[in-house]
């Protein structure tokens, strides 16, 4: 007689990559809102040219290697890539970008390291690096909040403009065109403006640009949930902000005429994008619990020192990044001890 049998795990914890990923994207749905509302119709229009290209890839990459096709869309996770790509473009960005960091994100970036679960960088941050390296200028090209924009641009202005780059008649870029509040700040101190001279203009909030920081806000909300649901570790987005925050804080108590107050590194760019819904990534990330303190400690020092002294206003996915290939040797030592071995680096009895 012949008796089933099966392989472990035996119980089952009762979670799933399309559950974990659909509440990633209930998480996202705050801070989306809070981007269309600011920034218009630009935001939607990414998202679909992201969305659609990156189920087209996934579905295509998947046929070539003779894998299942439905079941593995149904996990969610491409739509996850797709999503925080396109809220990390410019909401007026050309078709064409979006649809190439896609393309770069998911089949470079996800399948030719094995697909998911095999994956050592976080494929929309190498999308967004792709772009942002290949292509400055467009992928500077952001319009100024709903809040301070004098001209806004409907959905079918918005459309054609993507499509085509042609703004209704009589408008010009420079009517629309605003800097992120990392960029002029930035820009300002190089012109050796004080920070107290910088924020002085109506363009501020109470700590970074007004639009901005609501934005962070409802990621801020987002990612809480995700923290409360267990879906992400708090150890990663605390000590990732913790690092952004003590760091940016030694340099303002020194010298406040030329660097912001901590909160403005915080609620500006993509810090709280990047430490609740990047930085978290399971699959790119460090796994032991000592070593998500030390990986996302990593990224917001990185992350400050990128937007101090290096050649980009957000340094947030190249510190994601370089931390990816860091992740495995933090995983390496820091790894639980096991009952009856010596942990790395102790010393021998």
């Amino acid at each position: 007689m012949r008796f089933p049998t099966a392989s472990s795990p035996f119980i089952h914890g009762g979670n799933a990559v399309d559950r974990v990923m659909l509440q990633v994207l209930v998480a996202l749905v705050p801070g989306t809102l809070a981007m269309f509302w600011y920034f218009g119709w630009g935001v939607f229009y990414n998202m679909l040219i992201c969305t659609a290209v990156a189920v087209a890839a996934e579905a295509a990459v998947l046929r070539i290697r003779g894998r299942p096709v439905a079941t593995t869309l149904r996990d969610l996770s491409v739509v996850v890539t797709a999503w925080l790509l396109a809220l990390a473009l410019p909401p007026l960005t050309p078709w064409w970008l979006p649809a190439l960091g896609t393309l770069f994100a998911v089949v470079v970036a996800k399948h030719l390291f094995g697909g998911l679960g095999q994956n050592p960088f976080n494929p929309a941050m190498a999308g967004y690096v792709l772009l942002i390296i290949s292509f400055p200028t467009q992928m500077t090209h952001w319009i100024a909040p709903s809040v301070l924009a004098e001209t806004t641009l409907g959905p079918i202005e918005s459309l054609q403009h993507i499509l085509t780059g042609r703004l209704p008649p009589g408008l010009t870029w420079d009517a629309l065109a605003s800097a992120t509040p990392l960029d002029a700040m930035r820009t300002q101190l190089l012109l050796n403006r004080t920070v107290e001279e910088i924020r002085a203009s109506p363009l501020w909030g109470d700590f970074g640009g007004r639009g901005w920081e609501w934005i962070g806000n409802w990621y801020l909300l987002g990612g809480l949930w995700l923290v409360w649901r267990r879906v992400a570790d708090w150890r990663i987005p605390a000590s990732f902000l913790a690092a952004l925050i003590a760091v940016s804080a030694v340099f303002y108590l020194a010298d406040p005429g030329t660097h912001p107050f901590p909160a403005f590194h915080v609620f500006s760019g993509g810090a709280l994008l990047g430490a609740f819904f990047i930085a978290t990534d399971p699959v790119s990330a460090a796994s032991t619990p000592r070593g998500r303190l030390i990986y996302g400690a990593g990224i917001g020092l990185l992350t400050f020192v990128i937007r101090s002294w290096g050649g980009y206003p957000d340094g947030v996915a190249f510190a994601v990044l370089i931390m990816n290939m860091a992740a495995p040797a933090i995983d390496y030592f820091t790894r639980p001890r096991t009952y009856g071995h010596r942990a790395p680096g102790d010393s021998a009895p």
